[in-house]
């Protein structure tokens, strides 16, 4: 019988999800890691954690996970939905098969996921499902569409499950990061580039690309620690809150958004375009 509780935190292989193991290690969990790239946690394994090799977009690798750590160690106790990417480019010229993409990797791939680890959270009547959003979630910038559609739609998807789980005792808890010092700001503007640096765009990609070059180059992120400090309350505390805004320019951005109407937030923003 297991003496502590589970942990399986997605897209650990950096950044984000590699502190949030770190973290939960630290706090005494069993913690298992999933990413494609496994060679990219051998420091977490190190630190005894168990790597997992997981393409969220496929079921079986999915599925096979789900499977070791129920042979293991019975089931999940805290799934942390952390495997994501953004893919910016203006809407025109981002290919349809990129957009599914982004949806399969941020929004169903974690859904299957989730539904893997419900059974045994249900069994034992109770549970953690910490979905990691962003404060994209709630707001917007240009280029972003698809990112911003999938966050989007993480936010009311976690709200709706919140709902269906109460009665079971099991927790949904949403992070909205702010501006995070990690590769997010390289894999944003890279194909972002490819895709509308030389199009009818170009002018408004160059500026989105400084913007983000100076958010994410200057200094002006936060820690991914502060993701991991948090995600660990939400894991110690019996009530947890059902969203946790943290991270440079979180909270101040979305309370720009709540008070703004969409004409004037449209405006704040552009003023950052230049």
């Amino acid at each position: 019988m297991k003496t502590q509780p589970v942990a399986l935190v997605t897209g650990a292989s950096s950044g984000i999800g590699k502190e949030i193991a770190k973290k939960l290690l630290n706090d005494g969990l069993t913690v298992y890691v999933a990413a494609r790239r496994v060679e990219k946690m051998n420091d977490l394994e190190l630190l005894g954690a168990t790597a997992l090799k997981m393409d969220i977009t496929q079921e079986s690798d999915i599925t096979e996970a789900i499977n070791k750590i129920v042979q293991e160690n019975d089931g999940v106790d805290v799934l942390v939905n952390n495997a994501g990417f953004g893919s910016y480019g203006a809407v025109e010229d981002t290919l349809i098969d990129d957009a599914r993409y982004q949806f399969e990797v941020n929004l169903f791939g974690l859904a299957a996921l989730t539904q893997k680890v419900l059974p045994y959270m249900r069994e034992q009547s109770s549970g953690k499902i910490i979905n990691i959003s962003s404060m994209g979630g709630k707001m917007y910038t240009p280029l972003g569409a698809w990112y911003h559609a999938t966050k989007h739609a993480l936010e009311g998807w976690s709200d709706c499950l919140r709902l269906e789980l109460d009665q079971f005792g099991i927790d949904v808890v949403i992070i909205e990061p702010g501006i995070i010092n990690t590769e997010f700001g390289d894999v944003m503007t890279e194909p972002m580039m490819e895709r509308s640096g030389d199009t009818a765009y170009a002018n408004l990609a160059k500026a989105m690309e400084k913007s983000a070059r100076d958010s994410y180059e200057k200094g002006n992120g936060s820690s991914p620690s502060v993701i991991a400090d948090t995600v660990a309350r939400a894991v110690r505390v019996k009530k947890p809150r059902t969203r946790y805004a943290v991270g440079s320019m979180a909270k101040p951005l979305l309370f720009l958004r709540w008070l703004l109407s969409d004409r004037l937030f449209d405006k704040a923003v552009m003023s950052q375009m230049k």
